[in-house]
């Protein structure tokens, strides 16, 4: 199965070949959980997202990319930063996209739906902002959602 291996200030990352910018939604429900997703291609917790495509607004993006893999129709509500640190690479071993971090994170509400899993989730919970801390993530997912928790934002960096 390709894995996605995120690399963080790591002597032995590969070199960025590519930037892709992607969105990462944080929803949060009436119950003040966050929703989660446990990726198939590391086995970590995340908040849903995903590439942009051309064509695609922002906005749309994290709506689609959502519901794709939460099965949870979102409304956004505003950002919570923009992240392009170039310490931060993700390898795609499918083919050996070696990807520097762009990910422009928002923050959402749900609006329908409810939780299940696709191709890109084998787990989707509603998980209390207090056990977010809790998951296994990869650091720079941590970070975001700490800077989210913590009322750090917008985080631009």
């Amino acid at each position: 199965m390709p894995r996605r291996i995120d690399y963080y200030d790591d002597p032995e990352a590969p070199e960025a070949n590519s930037r892709v910018p992607s969105v990462n939604v944080v929803v949060v429900n009436d119950r003040d959980e966050v929703l989660v997703i446990r990726r198939t291609d590391n086995d970590n917790w995340a908040v849903p997202g995903g590439a942009i495509d051309l064509g695609e607004s922002v906005p749309a993006a994290a709506i689609r990319e959502t519901e794709e893999e939460t099965g949870i129709t979102c409304e956004i509500t505003g950002i919570a930063g923009i992240y392009s640190d170039p310490r931060h690479v993700i390898l795609y071993t499918s083919d050996g996209e070696a990807r520097q971090e762009f990910s422009i994170v928002l923050t959402a509400r749900p609006v329908s739906g409810e939780p299940r899993t696709s191709d890109e989730s084998r787990d989707v919970r509603w998980v209390p902002k207090a056990e977010v801390a809790e998951l296994r993530m990869d650091p720079s997912m941590r970070l975001r959602l700490a800077h989210y928790l913590n009322g750090a934002v917008p985080h631009i960096g």
